[in-house]
């Protein structure tokens, strides 16, 4: 092992000594400083992931959250420079830790706030003209075939929870007392503009724009969603889509 691992090793390991040769240029006990470190470097990990998932901390509270996060930082370090992207995993992390088990819904709503973080860092594309989309529109024997692209910053989450009110609760929208969290919802996340946005979706616009990522054409992802769901409304979510 090199040194530069070791240091990493024993950096997230509070268990293990500091690593051999390390001296303070005061004389003072290197093991000491290596500790106020260590306790700096995860604080600021954990407030990262504070950053990046406000909610989901709000939901359980910030001691919980933050000694939730500290075991996630001691296993999942980052990989990159970038802390924007830190915590990809943190959502799969909550849905496997046992102590939040009673709040099944934590997990999703943990990606719904990674998307986004997603939807905000996502690359910039320009939208087709109102006159392209209407010469689309407009031709009825090309338009089942037609495959659509979406905006780089474009995400559908899908949940068995009620993820959107959740949110929109945290963000005085909504009351929190009036959302069953038990309730599926389903979510497109993107940035049209400056701006993310997260918009709830019936279960047949959800399952229409899941068919489109998928890559199938216009006409396939229409005739599917409305065999599945009586209340499908192609119009409405093509108006939305446009």
């Amino acid at each position: 092992m090199n040194s530069q691992q070791a240091f990493f090793e024993a950096l997230l390991d509070p268990e293990q000594p500091p690593p051999s040769g390390l001296i303070a240029w005061n004389g003072s006990d290197p093991a000491t400083r290596f500790a106020v470190y260590r306790n700096n470097v995860v604080a600021s990990l954990i407030n990262a992931l504070a950053d990046t998932y406000p909610v989901t901390q709000e939901l359980v509270g910030e001691p919980f959250f933050r000694a939730m996060a500290r075991e996630y930082v001691l296993t999942e370090p980052p990989r990159s420079r970038v802390l924007a992207f830190y915590g990809l995993s943190f959502a799969d992390f909550v849905e496997r830790f046992s102590p939040a088990a009673s709040l099944p819904y934590l997990a999703d709503v943990a990606r719904l706030e990674m998307a986004r973080v997603h939807a905000y860092h996502a690359a910039d594309d320009a939208s087709l003209s109102a006159e392209v989309i209407t010469e689309l529109m407009i031709d009825a024997d090309a338009l089942p075939e037609l495959l659509l692209e979406f905006h780089p910053s474009m995400n559908l989450l899908r949940s068995r929870y009620a993820v959107v009110s959740l949110w929109a609760a945290h963000q005085g929208i909504t009351e929190l007392a009036s959302v069953n969290p038990h309730q599926p919802e389903h979510a497109l996340v993107l940035r049209p503009e400056f701006d993310v946005e997260v918009i709830g979706l019936d279960a047949g616009a959800s399952d229409f724009v899941a068919h489109l990522l998928q890559g199938e054409n216009l006409g396939s992802a229409a005739e599917q969603a409305g065999r599945d769901h009586l209340d499908f409304d192609l119009a409405r979510i093509l108006g939305l889509l446009i």
